[in-house]
C-alpha cells in the first residue's frame, strides 16, 4: 500500500510542478502598453515582410545567375539539352525539399539571363519582383524597353502577376501618353509630363462585352456596374467620387458623368462619355463642368481640374481644333469594347478573348 501511495504522491507532486500561465485580461495595464504593442506589431509586420521580399529577390538572383552559367557552357563547351536534363536529375537529388529546377524551369532561367544581360538591372529592378511575374515579361514581351517599363509599372503600383499579364495583354506601354490634349498650354511642365503619361488612348472596356451601348447612359451604367475593373483600365491613382454630379447653375440643372480624384496629380478629373463621334459642343461641356468644379470643389491645395472625354470615334485634327483657344487642361480619347479595332493585323491574334481577360480578373479577386 505504501508503494502505491507514494507513487501517488509522486504523480501529484509531477503534476504540480506543470503550469499553464493564462494573462489576466481584467488586470490595468500601463498608460502608454496598447502603443506599445501596436509598434511592435508593426515592426513584426514590417520584418516578416522584408524577410519574405529579401527572400524573393535572393532565389530572382540565384535564377539569374544559374541561367548565365548554363548559358556561357551552351556557348563556350556547347551544352545540349541532355546535359540540361541532367544537370535538372542532379539538382533535385542534391535538394529534394526545393522546387524549381525542371529542365522547363533551368531553360527559363537561360532565357531570362539571355534577355537580361547587365547583372544591375536583376538586382536593382527585376529582383523585386516575383519569379512568375518576371516570366511574363520573358514570354510575353519582346522589346527591351517594354519590359522595363512594365517592370517599373509594377513595382511601383505593386501589381499582381495576373493583373500584370492583363496589362501587358492590353498593350498598356503602347497606349499610354497618346491621349490627344492641351496639357503642355495648360499645365506646369512637371504636372504636363505626369498627367500625358496617366492618360491614354484608347480606352478599352472590355469588360462591357462586344457590343457597344447605344446610350451614354448604358456605358455609364455598364462602367459603375464594372467599377473595379473601370479604375484598373484607368490607372493607378484614380479615386471614384461620385456619378451623375448635380451642378445647379442658375435657373438649370446638370448632371456630369463621372468624377474622380487622382491621388498623384491631387486633382479632380471630370469624366464625360459620349457614345458618337466627337463633336464640338462636347469639349464646351466639359470645359463648363471643369469651371464649376474647380469653383465650388476644389480646396485651396488642390491643382487645377483635368477634363476627359471619352468618345466613340474622334478625328485627330478635329479633336485639336477642339482644344485650342481652352485654359483648362483637357484631353480627348476613344474608348472601345475591343482593343483589337485599332490593333495592326500581325497583333489582333496574339491577344485574348474578353471571357479570357475576364477569367484572369475573376481568379485575381478570388486570391
Amino acid at each position: 500500500m505504501s508503494s502505491d501511495k507514494n507513487k501517488r504522491i509522486g504523480r501529484g507532486r509531477q503534476k504540480e510542478k506543470v503550469l499553464f500561465p493564462i494573462p489576466d485580461l481584467q488586470i490595468n495595464m500601463p498608460e502608454n502598453y496598447a502603443i506599445l504593442l501596436n509598434d511592435l506589431k508593426n515592426k513584426i509586420q514590417t520584418t516578416r515582410l522584408r524577410t519574405v521580399l529579401n527572400a524573393n529577390a535572393e532565389l530572382v538572383l540565384m535564377y539569374w545567375e544559374i541561367g548565365h552559367i548554363i548559358l556561357q557552357k551552351q556557348e563556350k563547351e556547347g551544352w545540349g539539352a541532355k546535359v540540361i536534363d541532367r544537370l535538372s536529375y542532379d539538382l533535385h537529388e542534391a535538394f529534394p525539399d526545393m522546387k524549381g529546377f525542371s529542365p522547363r524551369n533551368l531553360k527559363y532561367m537561360r532565357a531570362f539571363a539571355t534577355a537580361w544581360q547587365d547583372k544591375a538591372i536583376v538586382q536593382e529592378l527585376l529582383a523585386q519582383l516575383s519569379w512568375y511575374q518576371n516570366l511574363a515579361l520573358l514570354e510575353k514581351i519582346k522589346d527591351g524597353n517594354a519590359r522595363i517599363w512594365y517592370a517599373r509599372q509594377t513595382r511601383e503600383h505593386g501589381w499582381s502577376h495576373n493583373i500584370l499579364k492583363h496589362q501587358i495583354e492590353l498593350c498598356l506601354y503602347e497606349r499610354q501618353g497618346k491621349l490627344t490634349n492641351n496639357f503642355s498650354l495648360t499645365l506646369p511642365p512637371a504636372e504636363s509630363d505626369m498627367a500625358t503619361q496617366i492618360f491614354k488612348d484608347p480606352y478599352v472596356f472590355d469588360f462591357l462585352g462586344t457590343a457597344a451601348p447605344r446610350l451614354e447612359s448604358e456605358l455609364e451604367q455598364g462602367l459603375i456596374d464594372h467599377v473595379q475593373k473601370f479604375l484598373i483600365e484607368l490607372g493607378a491613382g484614380f479615386a471614384f467620387v461620385g456619378r451623375q454630379v448635380h451642378l445647379e447653375l442658375g435657373d438649370s440643372d446638370f448632371y456630369l458623368d463621372l468624377l474622380f480624384y487622382h491621388l498623384k496629380l491631387r486633382s479632380f478629373v471630370v469624366i464625360e462619355l459620349k457614345t458618337g463621334k466627337l463633336e464640338p459642343g462636347h469639349v464646351s461641356q466639359l470645359n463648363m463642368y471643369m469651371n464649376v468644379v474647380d469653383d465650388v470643389m476644389c480646396h485651396p491645395d488642390d491643382k487645377p481640374t483635368i477634363g476627359l472625354l471619352l468618345v466613340k470615334k474622334k478625328d485627330k485634327v478635329v479633336a485639336e481644333y477642339c482644344l485650342s483657344g481652352y485654359s483648362k487642361p483637357m484631353g480627348i480619347a476613344e474608348w472601345e469594347t475591343k482593343l483589337t479595332q485599332s490593333l495592326p493585323e500581325n497583333l489582333k491574334g496574339s491577344l485574348p478573348s474578353i471571357e479570357e481577360i475576364e477569367a484572369e480578373l475573376s481568379g485575381e479577386a478570388g486570391e
